[in-house]
């Protein structure tokens, strides 16, 4: 389990990196970018972004071509944003969780569905005592 300090830069960082990419791209240009969770070393040289993009394809390959050519001026973004004794080395990976999750609860709500309409005829079925 990470350290109290190690949590708190994270959150830290998490927002300063959500605040500076919502700064710097446009939504039409790059989708909607967001930032999951952010997993720094413990020695705080580098850090893995996970990010979401939502938007049609061409707005994804956009957004993940932006975030990689602009990573050093995110990079001091956060560094202006965040005072650390040394900025963290950003890394992007687009992280699907939020997109799995959803479609396991899609999957779900359709079983839902089906599964009382099976129940009902199992029902009748079934003799019942009197």
């Amino acid at each position: 389990m990470p350290s109290l300090r190690l949590q708190r830069v994270r959150e830290l960082l998490k927002r300063e990196i959500g605040e500076a990419i919502r700064r710097e791209f446009d939504v039409t240009e790059a989708g909607l970018i967001t930032v999951n969770d952010v997993d720094v070393s413990g020695d705080l040289h580098s850090a893995l972004v996970f990010i979401s993009i939502l938007g049609n394809a061409d707005q994804k390959k956009q957004g993940m071509s932006l975030l990689t050519s602009n990573r050093k001026r995110i990079q001091g973004l956060v560094g202006r944003a965040v005072v650390l004794k040394y900025t963290p080395t950003l890394r992007f990976l687009v992280d699907d969780s939020i997109v799995r999750g959803n479609r396991v609860m899609q999957i779900i709500e359709e079983l839902d569905k089906t599964l009382p309409a099976s129940d009902e005829q199992q029902g009748e079925d079934t003799p019942k005592d009197h």
